[in-house]
């Protein structure tokens, strides 16, 4: 997450000169106002207000709560409204609120992150941040001059948190809100654990500076972490074992010794997931993500499911494209990294989508309640695909299995004793991407897998060259049939489309001879995911493996919209760390938020793949 704010300086600085041409009409067509309102507790809520100058008609409140800060303060105008994204709703004259949630920037009170949701508030000091949207919101209907009464949210990352915690308010003027790769589930599934590995670089290089305490209000605060290299490999390797990171960040990051302290799924951690209320929600809902978001890639997903799960009722609906974190908002959305989307998909999201479901909830204007149940963009064949359930009706698991000779078929192997074997060993984990930097990469979610192929303690199953498309829709579940000779190990698998040797891309629609068309025997990472091994059979309740002995490690990879074109392969690779992305198992079963860097030690790790333990992977086949 904290991406986002490299994200937001993108969208505030990017091209003066248009920012110039547009500033001017904002400043000619718009008011700014700056208020604190009043919160049911007493705090206090700082509140950026820009106001349609045209008094002609009344306006609808399009609003984001953020922790990221609703600068500038004072009388300059916010560059949100010139970014092509924000614009769009500016040239619509909607009233734009941007309002510090509750402990951060210019707001009062204590900060709190992902605050849990509370059902039965009772008293006025019992709040959340539902309770403080629905303050907030029942102030500006009440004292924001012509104002239509209809007020919508939208919000990525963080702010797609704050959404969901809107849609909850039960505020009868929300009538839409969009949450967009919205923080969902902090331990499952998006940006600080997947599965409940520790996502560590993501989460050292965020909380360092998101996590400094504010004990008063300011328009600034936080610091950068000094770091000593630009290889990112190198120092998180030489830092060693969690603890050491723990003394860097020092006792005053409240939620990184939380995290430190909550190694198990416990109430903590199910108390802060953003579904669990998902009930009777009232406005039209429009979840929003990206099937590239190498940050969040589970919360769109999965929040989307909840909803239709606890709330039949409500009108929600999922787009997904081939993005990076906030790729919708910001550029074209035609590539990333080295694959080509062959449109500019980002363009069509928000002029096309989004514009026009906040449009026909919002001012009663043009047909946005006619979006199809999901719209999803399905890479390989770079087409968008309309549903009427997510995942499709007509999506059936297929099971592919692991064999021998690294093989990889729709057969099941009949072999009496077959397994493949590599040692992990935590000092020389499996690195992430083949590049040296410092910043984890958005890119390495379509990175080329052939550095990782080559390496000794990686699995590489691959099937012949494909004669039909296939085309996958819907979540992947790994089922390992394994055996250590420790008593703990991570587990990724990955899958990978493996372009034939003579493929080009057709760049003349964007690139301009600019980027790389020559992708012959390109290995596409489409979709990755890891399992810490002692969660394998309960996240509340972690066990121990025996040495020596076959069990099962079965785990859910995020939701895939791809298509495996006639002529490519598809691949599987498994491995036991994607280092510095997630932090390193020890391979012993231990405490590894407190463990020592000596407690870590190499294992034999055995992938089975014969008929009585037959290793396997579940694909959501679309079928025609």
């Amino acid at each position: 997450m904290k991406y986002f704010f490299t994200a937001l300086v993108f969208i505030l600085f990017t091209d003066i000169k248009s920012q110039t041409i547009d500033s001017a009409w904002v400043y000619n067509n718009y008011n700014k106002q700056e208020v604190m309102i009043p919160m049911r507790d007493g705090k206090k809520l700082f509140t950026s207000i820009y106001t349609p100058k045209d008094n002609s008609e009344k306006h609808p409140v399009l609003m984001v709560r953020t922790p990221y800060s609703a600068a500038p303060y004072g009388k300059v105008y916010s560059p949100r409204l010139y970014a092509p994204h924000w614009s769009r709703y500016v040239r619509e004259k909607y009233i734009i609120i941007v309002q510090d949630v509750r402990g951060r920037y210019m707001s009062e009170g204590d900060y709190m992150d992902v605050r849990p949701f509370n059902e039965n508030k009772k008293g006025k000091n019992e709040i959340d941040e539902a309770s403080d949207t629905y303050d907030a919101v029942d102030w500006l209907v009440k004292n924001v001059s012509n104002n239509n009464g209809n007020v919508g949210f939208f919000g990525i990352s963080y702010p797609g948190f704050y959404s969901t915690m809107a849609a909850l308010s039960n505020h009868p003027a929300i009538k839409a809100v969009s949450p967009q790769a919205p923080v969902t589930e902090w331990f499952l599934g998006d940006d600080f654990h997947h599965n409940g590995a520790f996502a560590l670089m993501d989460g050292f290089h965020f909380y360092y500076g998101f996590g400094v305490p504010r004990p008063k209000p300011a328009p600034s605060y936080g610091r950068e972490f000094a770091f000593p290299t630009m290889d990112n490999y190198d120092f998180y390797l030489k830092q060693g074992a969690l603890k050491n990171f723990t003394k860097i960040m020092g006792d005053s990051i409240v939620f990184w010794n939380e995290m430190m302290n909550h190694p198990n799924y416990d109430e903590f951690w199910k108390a802060r997931d953003a579904r669990r209320a998902c009930k009777n929600i009232k406005p039209a809902m429009l979840i929003v993500g990206g099937t590239f978001d190498a940050e969040d890639c589970y919360g769109a997903w999965n929040l989307y499911k909840a909803i239709e799960k606890q709330s039949p009722a409500t009108t929600n609906k999922l787009i997904m494209g081939p993005w990076f974190h906030g790729g919708w908002s910001r550029g074209n959305g035609s590539y990333l990294g080295n694959v080509r989307f062959g449109s500019k998909t980002a363009e069509h999201f928000q002029q096309d989508m989004e514009l026009p479901f906040f449009n026909y909830y919002l001012k009663g204007k043009g047909s946005g309640n006619n979006l199809p149940e999901a719209t999803i963009f399905f890479t390989g064949e770079n087409n968008w695909k309309q549903f009427e359930s997510w995942p499709p009706v007509k999506m059936e698991m297929k099971t592919i299995y692991l064999n021998a000779n690294q093989k990889l078929t729709f057969t099941k192997p009949n072999g009496p004793s077959s397994f493949s074997k590599y040692i992990s060993d935590p000092n020389k984990p499996v690195p992430y991407t083949e590049d040296v930097h410092l910043d984890r990469t958005r890119e390495y979610m379509v990175d080329d897998q052939r550095f990782a192929s080559r390496r000794t303690d990686v699995l590489v199953f691959e099937t012949e060259i494909l004669n039909e498309d296939v085309t996958l829709a819907g979540p992947v579940i790994a089922d390992l049939k394994v055996s250590l000779s420790t008593t703990d190990a991570d587990f990724v698998v990955k899958v990978i489309d493996v372009f034939p040797n003579d493929f080009k891309y057709d760049t003349s629609y964007c690139c301009k001879g600019n980027f790389k068309a020559e992708m012959g025997g390109y290995q596409m990472l489409v979709r990755g995911e890891i399992m810490r091994g002692k969660f394998r059979n309960s996240f509340e309740k972690p066990q121990a493996f025996l040495p020596g002995k076959t069990e099962t490690v079965k785990f859910e990879l995020p939701d895939v919209a791809h298509t495996f074109k006639k002529g490519h392969k598809l691949m599987i690779q498994v491995q036991s760390s994607w280092f510095p992305v997630f932090d390193r198992n020890p391979q012993q079963f231990i405490d590894i938020y407190k463990c020592d860097d000596k407690d870590f030690v190499p294992s034999e790790i055995k992938v089975f793949h014969q008929t009585d333990a037959a290793s396997s992977i579940q694909l959501p086949v679309l079928k025609n």
